[in-house]
């Protein structure tokens, strides 16, 4: 097979890197890749919000297979275009995708299912938002109802910083995607991510991981894209499992269905675990980024053949291997990120530190000749296995030691909950 990635970020240089594994591939390309994509796939410049430039390199390279990485794209409906075009693609439809699209969409879902979520309201002016949060009061959650970056979202643990939220929605601080507003009840529990592949009818599970959102150690300063992640999360119990499967994901998969906009692609749901058992925080429409890049470490099964048959309706009889180790992935980001950041610093080192047991996966990196240089907020994801989450992250920060990279920062504890449990259950 010959196959395209769409997307340039550290999901789709992990997605890249596992197909490139496949005996089924023949040639593999990226469009538009990244700094490090080409050690394993051919980078091609493309506009990817441009659907018909992307359908036209799909000729031009005689492309059989489209996989879709960012959620901008699954949102806008490539999947759909790719489709009509005659090319088999992974990429759930904008229908399906409003999963991910819209807040207020995926709540309505909830209700319509009794799928166990927060409770909710949602709104289209500020006065009402408002007037929500001074009846309710804090801790309360903000929630842009469409695509924000993974920064629309406000756990306000104060009415005034709630106010503050709901005033930078409507003041169009994520554009057309805070025009109107979700706010949910607060839960308590420990966040999870699940991740299932779905052909329409059948569902194949994957794995867990456990993200981190906010920017600094201890689960501080602001929310991110994700600073990091490990995977699985042994924190989500057998029993938590099966009711997540049972009350979330197979109602969610039958709603659609139902809808005549069937599920097809990897659905990620983001899971608190409360006290009543696992409730859905929100769902995303693609592979998580930092997750996959931990989640790709563990695979062990051909990517390329099962991504080809949860597009073509072939799950039925598939199944997924793991390696029996933990991943951990941790993100190092430009200084200033997710606020303002500088462009165009150069990274040193970061090339050649490969191992079986350790992978950088590039995200936001260019080339200029020899030099290796930033070009996003999140720029290298330095992964690694281990026997334990701790060994794991050992070998992940002793990767990130080896480059160098002043205007760069990471957080210094991703995989900190789990370790703790590691370290209890050792004492």
């Amino acid at each position: 097979m010959r196959v395209l990635v769409i997307g340039s970020g550290g999901r789709e240089h992990a997605l890249a890197w596992k197909i490139a594994q496949s005996p089924k591939l023949t040639k593999l390309f990226i469009a538009p890749g990244n700094g490090g994509t080409d050690a394993v796939a051919e980078n091609l410049p493309v506009d990817i919000t441009n659907h018909d430039a992307v359908i036209a390199l799909c000729h031009q390279h005689a492309i059989d297979f489209v996989v879709v990485g960012p959620d901008a794209q699954v949102v806008a409906g490539l999947g759909d275009d790719l489709r009509a075009a005659g090319f088999a693609c992974f990429c759930p439809s904008k229908a399906a995708g409003q999963l991910e699209g819209s807040k207020g969409f995926t709540k309505a879902l909830c209700d319509e299912m009794d799928i166990p979520t927060a409770a909710y309201g949602r709104f289209d002016n500020e006065a009402a938002a408002l007037a929500h949060i001074y009846t309710h009061g804090a801790p309360i959650v903000i929630k842009a109802d469409g695509l924000a970056a993974g920064k629309g979202v406000t756990v306000a643990m104060s009415v005034e910083e709630a106010e503050e939220a709901v005033i930078d929605c409507f003041a169009g601080a994520f554009g057309a995607s805070g025009a109107e507003v979700v706010i949910e009840e607060f839960m308590e529990g420990e966040e999870v991510s699940l991740f299932v592949l779905c052909d329409g009818t059948n569902i194949l599970p994957l794995t867990t991981a456990q993200d981190h959102k906010r920017a600094f150690d201890g689960d501080t300063g602001p929310n991110t894209g994700g600073m990091g992640a490990y995977s699985p999360a042994d924190v989500m119990t057998i029993e938590q499992y099966d009711d997540a499967m049972a009350r979330i994901i197979e109602p969610t998969v039958r709603g659609l269905a139902a809808r005549g906009t069937p599920y097809q692609g990897v659905l990620y749901a983001g899971l608190m675990l409360t006290a009543d058992g696992p409730k859905l925080v929100e769902y995303n429409a693609r592979f998580g980024d930092p997750e996959t890049q931990a989640m790709m470490m563990r695979l062990e099964s051909d990517l390329l053949e099962l991504l080809f048959a949860t597009a073509t309706g072939a799950l039925a009889g598939q199944h997924v291997a793991w390696k029996d180790q933990y991943a951990v992935t941790v993100i190092m980001a430009t200084n200033g990120y997710p606020g303002d950041y500088g462009k165009g610093s150069e990274i040193k080192n970061a090339e050649g530190l490969n191992t079986p047991d350790l992978h950088v996966f590039h995200a936001g990196t260019r080339r200029d000749g020899q030099r290796l240089l930033a070009a996003g907020g999140r720029v290298l994801n330095v992964t690694a296995l281990g026997s334990t989450v701790k060994e794991a992250q050992q070998r992940a920060y002793a990767g990130v030691d080896q480059i160098v990279w002043p205007e760069g920062f990471c957080r210094r504890d991703i995989g900190w909950r789990q370790i703790a449990r590691e370290f209890t259950t050792s004492a």
